[in-house]
């Protein structure tokens, strides 16, 4: 068979370069409407395989979930959908909201370097939409290997694509599943016959989207899937359909291969039409709506004319996303191609579509996207849908971040440590300094502590760095001139911001909790200097309680404005206008956030409320984990303590 070659597919030696294969564990960082009941059920089996099936929402680089999942998924993934960039860097802009105005955000600095990543891009490049076909298919050959060791026997991949990559891809394709793993190139012509289509100079207007549909064998799952085409009374005579004495409508085909035994139980059945010349042909009946339209049913074929482009989809299923495609899209390849109660995965999952289709129609899946806004968009639109099935967050947290360590850095426990804290300090311009325990560096007269990769920054942490500081002041060249000091880290404990900053306020010492950026991953990003750090929002929430009900009110919410586009800026006149969507915990055991209430701004209703009430049935102390994601898709969580009473006491 004929063979597509790209730079990059062979080593120096001719050797295949073989598909990243690296099994990581996946961290769940929240659970999603599951009942108290279900609750206390996964805290009594601690063991993940003996609890029910939860579906899986991702974040995460899909060049290290699609290796993660083989673990776990290998053979048995019934369908994979995906969406890929069509070669353009703008796929990663998105809507979002503020005080009833509607702005584009562009890329995040994160999804733009991994997309340059990916496809080997310079910023005016990915601006312009241009990519290096050779990279594109290097990571495209990769996805479609991980995905054909996901897929189950009778599994199926389906890739949508455009006239760009489309014929490349396909080539790809032929090499990973054969030639024989070919089923069909969909076309799904979302114009129509060129409505609101343009008249371009040189070329017909295009209208139509190409979906690959591959098999891992040659007997895929497919159910038939029909179209219902209604016609008038005068346009049911021109299609030459025909009524019966009892005014019946039908349509007939030749007789073909049936036996003459078949033709009786026909004949039996009234499905036999004799013509004028003595000839049988098959009768097939059709039904007529309550408008008296003649309505045939019709298998459906490769050609999709009934399914219009997001521009004009429901409004209630609108996200904001320019890439968004049409819920019906994606049920009717699920409804084809993935048995009841399947599993299917989509690992460019966008702003939801595919993990909102399979949640309709009661497929198991699960849904994974690099962008913290795919996240929660996907998030909020699950929680729209009427009984939506429980559902996990989750991400390769820090176990990411420890295969990046050992890479960069070498194996040695020592010098890996200390290497990877003069790296950190270096992209935040600051000094190494030297006999500290928790202090690491310096940068304007402040101090800096460095997080390790495996493990949030804790209030005991806080405390031994406060204490150090405390003696460090005025000893020695690497002595702090400001009682300042910056704590960097990946993640923090949930009540970190607030409390531990009060407690270095009463020693006198100006505590910033700065966030190390995901991008200091991605080489390219960090050559190029494009890391940037960011602070902590700060959130404010006020208590009441009487007896056993406790109400909880955002009073205030503050966000760094770094990354916050100066329109949006502009737009925004009151803090609470910053948050899109908030959650509570009543119950936390410092273990995964329970979603167990939620309020959230949509396209429709952008109004929110910040006050909630919950009454506890048992008196006891609790944990109350509340966590608010900005209008940008950042997290902020706080942790409160409230104590619950008997009755009468």
């Amino acid at each position: 068979m004929p063979e597509l070659i790209w730079d990059g597919k062979y080593d120096a030696s001719g050797k295949h370069i073989a598909p990243l294969r690296v099994a990581l564990p996946f961290q769940t960082v929240e659970t999603v409407n599951e009942s108290a009941q279900e609750r206390q059920q996964s805290l009594f089996f601690a063991d993940d395989r003996n609890t029910e099936w939860r579906n899986r929402l991702i974040w995460g680089d899909k060049k290290y979930v699609l290796p993660a999942l083989l673990d776990e998924f290998a053979g048995q993934v019934d369908l994979i959908y995906i969406d890929p960039p069509f070669a353009t860097g703008q796929d990663f802009s998105f809507s979002l909201h503020a005080n009833g105005s509607e702005f584009t955000k562009a890329p995040s600095m994160i999804e733009v370097r991994a997309y340059r990543d990916t496809w080997g891009v310079a910023p005016p490049e990915v601006a312009r939409g241009v990519v290096p076909l050779d990279k594109y298919l290097a990571w495209f050959h990769q996805a479609a290997s991980n995905a054909y060791e996901l897929l189950s026997n009778s599994g199926s991949l389906w890739v949508h694509l455009d006239f760009r990559v489309g014929f490349h891809a396909k080539c790809v394709l032929d090499e990973v599943f054969g030639a024989d793993g070919f089923r069909n190139d969909v076309v799904w012509c979302y114009g129509g016959s060129g409505r609101g289509a343009k008249a371009i100079a040189g070329q017909f207007p295009r209208n139509h989207d190409m979906l690959l549909w591959y098999s891992k064998s040659s007997r895929p799952f497919y159910s038939p899937q029909y179209v219902h085409r209604r016609y008038s009374l005068a346009e049911a005579i021109t299609a030459g359909f025909r009524q019966d004495e009892n005014g019946r409508w039908f349509k007939t085909s030749p007789r073909g291969d049936y036996t003459d035994d078949s033709i009786a139980r026909l004949e039996a059945e009234g499905r036999i039409h004799r013509t004028r010349s003595g000839g049988l042909r098959i009768k097939y009946f059709l039904e007529q709506d309550n408008k008296g339209n003649v309505v045939e049913k019709a298998l459906l074929g490769d050609t999709w004319l009934d399914i219009a482009d997001a521009m004009h989809i429901p409004d209630a299923e609108k996200t904001g996303y320019s890439t968004q495609k049409p819920q019906a899209l994606l049920e009717r390849v699920i409804e084809a191609t993935c048995p009841e109660a399947g599993l299917v995965v989509d690992f460019v999952v966008g702003s939801g579509t595919t993990a909102a289709a399979a949640e309709r129609l009661q497929r198991r899946w699960i849904a994974a996207d690099l962008g913290r806004f795919a996240i929660h968009t996907t998030r909020k639109r699950l929680l729209g849908i009427p009984d939506v099935r429980p559902f996990v967050v989750q991400n390769l947290g820090k176990y990411e971040r420890q295969l990046w360590q050992a890479a960069e850095f070498g194996e040695s426990a020592t010098v890996r440590t200390s290497a990877y804290r003069s790296f950190i300090l270096d992209l935040y311009h600051a000094t190494p300094v030297s006999g500290y325990t928790w202090l690491h560096g310096l940068k304007n007269g402040r101090m800096m502590h460095v997080g390790t990769v495996d493990a949030p920054v804790t209030d005991g942490d806080v405390k031994q760095i406060v204490a150090e500081f405390c003696k460090a002041i005025g000893t020695g060249k690497d002595a702090p001139s400001t009682k300042g000091v910056d704590v960097l880290g990946w993640d923090f404990a949930f009540e970190l911001n607030e409390m531990a900053r009060q407690d270095a306020e009463k020693a006198g010492i100006d505590l910033r909790f700065v966030r190390i950026p995901r991008e200091v991953l991605e080489k390219r990003a960090v050559e190029q200097g494009d890391i940037r750090f960011f602070e902590l929002a700060a959130l404010s929430v006020g208590v009441k309680q009487s007896a056993r009900k406790v109400t909880l009110t955002v009073e205030d919410f503050v966000i760094p404005l770094d990354d916050v586009p100066a329109d949006v800026q502009k737009a925004v006149t009151h803090w609470s206008q910053w948050i899109d969507y908030w959650a509570v915990d009543w119950d936390n055991k410092d273990d995964t956030f329970h979603n167990e209430w939620q309020a959230y701004r949509t396209r429709k209703s952008k109004e929110l409320s910040l006050t909630t009430t919950h009454e506890y049935a048992e008196p006891g102390d609790y944990t109350v984990v509340v966590k608010v994601i900005d209008i940008l898709g950042n997290d902020t969580t706080k942790a409160i303590t409230v104590k619950v009473a008997g009755r009468g006491t």
